[in-house]
């Protein structure tokens, strides 16, 4: 079978890649939209994908109607030539392109849901459901994005969760400890809480005060931690994600001055897992999120704490996988936290569980070839 993959970013979306190069292996014939040669553009073509640039991404031609014209000219053109069996669109922003270029023309198409973020406001959830058509199917990547779905009268037969998988191979061996200890000359005894992510600022058009993914709300809630606690630092990793460098200096900024010497920040780094041995806690306090950070944290078998919200309840099951905490509540946050600390043992057996759990739930071989028969179903209707 031919699928036509769009993909707005050759930055990040490993995810979608690593999908690929199962189905590939499954035998599919993948073609892939890039916008450029750069980041991961080499690893498709490693991977035997054909690769096409061209910007499929709505949001870039918000300024631009002419641009917008000649993209869907220039997409229409290249759908014609490949003749795909089903297109598989990755991003709400590639989708929304996909189903207004397609205008006129028969072919199937999937959007596999990165999270329930743009399904979370009633206006844009309105925008995803009434811009598809017959033609149209998708593949929430959590149980939550499924659910916003159904409520909007889509059919449960055009519905699949599925999640986006890992390479599992790579959390099999243990990394040894001590590298973070070492790099910023922690003692053994002081407890690591850290949080791995990048610096989003808040979208307004949410009305949101605070970054997506709650940076703010650990840092009060560790304000909180280190006053009963005094053998407690804070770790977070994750710079500024595109152009939001203002706003990451002003969340070290408030950091630093709530928590002055116990908070580190370490910026954006390419060696994560050889950092996450280290934390003794693993906390992701997003305001909305898919499964996120969540995953590698129960990967690396580190005791997870994440909000309940989004894909989160999927895999961090209460004392069993990880522990759960409101959203935007960094009172319950520090009390997690502070009960997570003082209960070692049982944190380690959780820990233990959540990352055989996720070495079986989580891996591409087994996601990828869900999303390939979900295409067969697909193509037989």
């Amino acid at each position: 079978m031919i699928i036509l993959h769009l993909i707005k970013t050759t930055v990040g979306a490993t995810w979608a890649l690593r999908e690929i190069q199962v189905l590939i292996r499954l035998g599919c014939e993948i073609h892939v939209a890039l916008p450029d040669r750069e980041g991961l553009y080499e690893d498709y073509k490693t991977a035997g994908a054909h690769v096409h640039i061209v910007n499929v991404d709505i949001a870039s031609f918000k300024t631009s109607p002419l641009a917008f014209t000649k993209a869907v000219i220039d997409f229409r053109k290249l759908v014609l030539e490949i003749n795909p069996n089903i297109i598989h669109s990755h991003f709400v922003g590639t989708t929304y392109f996909m189903r207004m270029a397609l205008t006129g023309i028969p072919i199937k198409r999937i959007f596999q849901v990165p999270g329930p973020l743009h399904l979370e406001k009633t206006i844009t959830r309105k925008v995803d459901v009434n811009l598809a058509n017959k033609y149209d199917y998708w593949i929430p990547t959590c149980h939550l994005s499924k659910q916003y779905y159904l409520q909007e009268g889509i059919a449960k037969d055009r519905l699949t969760t599925i999640f986006y998988g890992s390479d599992v191979s790579v959390f099999n061996n243990n990394q040894p400890k001590g590298s973070l200890r070492r790099e910023l000359n922690i003692p053994d005894g002081i407890k690591i809480v850290g949080m791995v992510a990048f610096v989003y600022p808040p979208k307004k058009w949410l009305g949101q005060s605070r970054g997506l993914k709650g940076h703010e709300d650990l840092i009060d809630a560790m304000s909180t931690v280190i006053k009963q606690r005094k053998n407690v630092v804070c770790v977070i990793v994750g710079g500024a994600w595109g152009d939001s460098e203002d706003y990451y200096k002003q969340v070290v900024e408030y950091g630093e001055n709530k928590l002055g010497a116990k908070v580190h920040f370490l910026g954006t780094r390419q060696d994560v897992p050889r950092l996450y041995p280290d934390f003794d806690i693993a906390v992701h306090p997003s305001l909305s999120e898919n499964l996120g950070g969540a995953a590698e944290s129960l990967l690396m078998g580190i005791p997870t704490i994440a909000t309940n919200i989004g894909g989160f309840p999927d895999i961090v099951k209460e004392n069993k996988t990880g522990w759960l905490v409101p959203p935007s509540d960094p009172s319950s946050l520090a009390r997690k936290i502070v009960s997570v600390l003082d209960h070692p043992d049982n944190a380690k057996k959780v820990a233990d569980f959540g990352k055989q759990e996720m070495l079986r739930e989580l891996d591409v071989n087994n996601t990828a070839t869900q999303v390939f028969d979900f295409y067969k179903y697909v193509m037989s209707i």
